[in-house]
This record gives C-alpha cells, sequence and structure tokens, in this order.
C-alpha cells in the first residue's frame, strides 16, 4: 500500500491507522533517510496503541529502545548508532520481536540480518515540499 501524506498530522494519523491492525508479536520496520518521518509515523502508531502521552514518543537514538505503556506495550527502538547487527544480543532485542508489544524500528535497514521472518515494513521518504511517500507492506 502507498499512502501520501501531507503533513506532520497526515503522518501521525497513518501512523494511528497501522497501529488498529497491529497485535502483540508485530514488528513494524522503518526505513527512511534523516527527516523522512520514522519518528513522527511512530507517534501515530504510539496513538493508535493507546499511548496517553504520545509527545514523549521521540527518537531513542542514545538509549536505543524506550518502552511506553498503551493497551498494548509499544517497544520503540532506533538502531541508526549501530554499525553492525551483531552489535545487538540476543538479550537486547528477543525479548522484544518476541514479546508481549509492538516493537517499531527506526533505521530498521541497519539490522535486516536479525529481524524476524514477518515484520510489517514502512518505507518513508520525501515526496516534495512537506510530503512524505509511504509504502507499507507486510514481509
Amino acid at each position: 500500500m502507498i499512502r501520501i501524506s501531507k503533513s506532520v498530522d497526515e503522518t501521525v494519523d497513518i501512523g494511528a491507522g497501522v497501529a488498529k491492525k497491529l497485535k502483540a508479536g508485530d514488528v513494524v520496520a522503518l526505513i527512511g533517510n534523516l527527516g523522512a518521518g520514522k519518528t513522527v509515523l511512530t507517534k501515530g502508531i504510539a496513538r493508535g496503541l493507546g499511548v496517553k502521552n504520545v509527545r514523549y514518543v521521540n527518537s531513542p537514538t542514545f538509549v536505543i529502545i524506550k518502552e511506553h505503556k498503551g493497551r498494548i506495550p509499544l517497544y520503540h527502538l532506533d538502531v541508526y548508532r549501530l554499525n553492525r547487527s551483531n552489535m545487538l544480543d540476543s538479550g537486547s532485542y528477543e525479548e522484544y520481536f518476541y514479546g508481549d508489544g509492538v516493537t517499531v524500528i527506526e533505521w530498521a535497514d541497519k539490522i535486516r540480518k536479525i529481524l524476524p521472518k514477518k515484520y510489517i515494513e514502512i518505507k518513508l521518504s520525501a515526496a516534495g515540499e512537506g510530503k512524505r511517500r509511504i509504502i507499507i507492506r507486510r514481509k
């Protein structure tokens, strides 16, 4: 599915729509350049999962993972600073990938080798002034 977002609010709404179809154990792999809208989309997913204060959903670049409570827990990873997928040991990701929440991974292409066999890939890219092209597909 391809969506074009014309604003930050629309990107949040798209994320909230994605969240309505998610269940515990789902992994969402976000791929896109800096500024493509990965964190904004994650805010929408958080809203759709019932996270109360989505303003606290921000990129966990320096801590790698943040957990947010909602009707389903949200595990938000940002692996931008990782150089190799083997820098995540099994104790630091398997409990999230195969846990009781939804895992959203920014820069997921950096750890593609360790992603579960089934996941949702969302590619974001600029599509003109303030617009984002969002491609959503199940792998």
